[in-house]
């Protein structure tokens, strides 16, 4: 039988969201390991970053915010950005003492004994009176299914599973999708590949000028809704437009970003579209998305009829136990770091409520 560890807030997750969480408890004066404890089932630190393609250079990150109460500075914009910023966050759970405890994966949040929350992992279980889930999407690429799929004899990856261009050379290669990460692939593997077809569901949407504070409001406003909704969540990248920076020019002007439109099936050979037109491949490349990272939570029945979690802030509506950040609205880093401080604020107010009803 499984020991059970007790404490006050289990956090699920050590990316940018986990992070700011465990720094914001640890500033509200929980302990670590004794109040709060953060499982993560990465092997090292640095969340998802640390799993990018080597030729994401951290010059090439758009919008990455420093986690709150250490700056990340001086970085070498030449350099991997798995490299920088998993050892920005060595160092920030050094600095704070956080004790990440890794790898741990956590494979169900049940209802536990006495109103509290029972997570059962691969290092025992944990018994909490409180749980913010910072898990992400990386672990859950979005593969879609189309016809033929199965019959296809080339190769078939997801951006998860992408390493770098020189993998692609001489070959012909199908990219999905319409979002930054297609549109840096086609123009990383173009100079290798013997020919490159880009194909999305809709029309990209390319945004020129700058991207100001009022319309990265408006755009997470409009995830947010989606949320209230109990809809599943689309990406804050996803409403805001592709950012028409000089290389995406450059693509558009040699003809590397000629969208396509969604082929119908997939063939042995290729794709094919209804009209008859055809498109040989060696590789399809499906840089599709990614969606949250919640299955353990399915015991707990957070779910809504529309097949997302409802969430006010970061507080699920079904149990206000639970806390998601990193989720919808707060999917980008700065939005992390606000839904961290937030859900801590709201979990101290949750726990000073229970002691109350206790004495």
């Amino acid at each position: 039988m499984n020991r059970v560890h007790e404490t006050e807030v289990v956090v699920i997750g050590a990316g940018q969201a986990g992070l700011s969480a465990a720094y914001h408890l640890r500033r509200t004066g929980l302990e670590p390991e004794r109040d709060f404890v953060v499982l993560d089932h990465s092997p090292g630190p640095g969340g998802a970053w640390q799993f990018r393609w080597p030729t994401l250079t951290y010059g090439k990150v758009h919008g990455m915010h420093s986690l709150p109460g250490m700056e990340l500075t001086g970085a070498d914009p030449g350099r991997p950005s798995a490299e920088v910023v998993a050892e920005y966050f060595t160092t920030y759970e050094r600095e704070f003492d956080l004790r990440v405890r890794r790898p741990v994966d956590v494979r169900a949040v049940r209802e536990g004994p006495g109103g509290r929350l029972l997570v059962g992992t691969s290092d025992g279980d944990w018994s909490a009176r409180a749980l913010i889930n910072a898990t992400g999407t990386w672990d859950r690429p979005f593969w879609p299914r189309y016809p033929g799929q199965e019959t296809f004899r080339g190769r078939q990856l997801h951006t998860a599973g992408y390493a770098g261009p020189e993998e692609f050379a001489g070959q012909r290669v199908v990219v999905v999708g319409g979002g930054a990460s297609g549109t840096q692939h086609l123009l990383e593997i173009a100079p290798y590949a013997a020919a490159t077809t880009w194909v999305t569901r809709r029309p990209p949407v390319f945004r020129e000028g700058p991207f100001d504070e009022d319309a990265g409001r408006a755009a997470v406003a409009l995830v947010e809704e989606r949320v209230r909704q109990g809809l599943p969540p689309k990406s804050v990248v996803s409403v805001t437009g592709l950012p028409l920076n000089d290389a995406v020019r450059a693509g558009l002007d040699s003809g590397v970003l000629d969208r396509q439109p969604m082929f119908d099936r997939i063939t042995p050979d290729g794709v094919a579209w209804a009209d008859g037109r055809q498109v040989s491949a060696d590789v399809i490349l499906w840089a599709t998305g990614f969606r949250a990272a919640v299955d353990h939570l399915a015991p707990l029945r957070l779910r809504e009829p529309g097949g997302g979690i409802r969430v006010e802030g970061t507080r699920a509506v079904a149990d206000p136990r639970i806390h998601l950040v990193g989720y919808g609205p707060s999917a980008s880093t700065v939005g992390a770091n606000r839904a961290g401080r937030a859900a801590v604020r709201d979990i101290r107010r949750l726990l000073a409520g229970q002691e109350r009803l206790a004495a």
